[in-house]
């Protein structure tokens, strides 16, 4: 089994969409399948994993998160994998400019893990959703996500939590 790199990443904010930090200002948002054109253009500056390996590995789906009326900026990537009765997130990323302090856009995490919680649904799996944390963030994703540990460091998210996120993120889609 491959290792993965444990969730590293700050749930900063649930949002409708994605909501420039400093304006408050939100924008539509769209989960896409990440193109070899998309993989060309990812400046390894701007990201701290190797997306172009990921998206090579037949077990996994990449997707980009990106504004509706921008797509061709990427806001952050996830990759997803098919466990056959729930998925499993390897790896999740916000774009640089949406880490730290003086991050562009809040709610990117959030926007990929709610779309990993919608494909579970669509494939029939109840929304169930699990991945990998730092040990350090475990708390941290059972308040922000409504996750819960399995084992280890093992969470997931299960039906009641996933559709709490798809509520928030694809109201549409309910």
């Amino acid at each position: 089994m491959a290792k993965y790199k444990p969730f590293d990443i700050k749930i900063d904010k649930l949002t409708r969409s994605i909501e420039n930090a400093t304006t408050g200002d939100s924008f539509k948002t769209q989960v896409l399948e990440l193109t070899p054109t998309d993989i060309k253009s990812l400046k390894k500056a701007d990201w701290l994993f190797d997306w172009k390996t990921e998206a090579k590995q037949l077990d996994k789906k990449v997707y980009k998160l990106v504004i509706i009326d921008n797509p061709s900026i990427i806001q952050g990537i996830i990759s997803l994998q098919d466990r056959g009765d729930h998925i499993f997130v390897p790896l999740i990323e916000s774009n640089k400019f949406n880490k730290g302090a003086k991050k562009v856009y809040l709610g990117v995490p959030g926007n990929l893990v709610a779309f990993a919680c919608k494909l579970s649904f669509d494939k029939g799996y109840g929304g169930y959703v699990s991945f990998e944390s730092k040990t350090k963030l475990i708390e941290h994703y059972q308040k922000s996500l409504g996750a819960h540990a399995l084992f280890g460091n093992i969470m997931a998210i299960d039906t009641r939590a996933a559709n709490k996120l798809i509520e928030q993120y694809f109201p549409e889609k309910l």
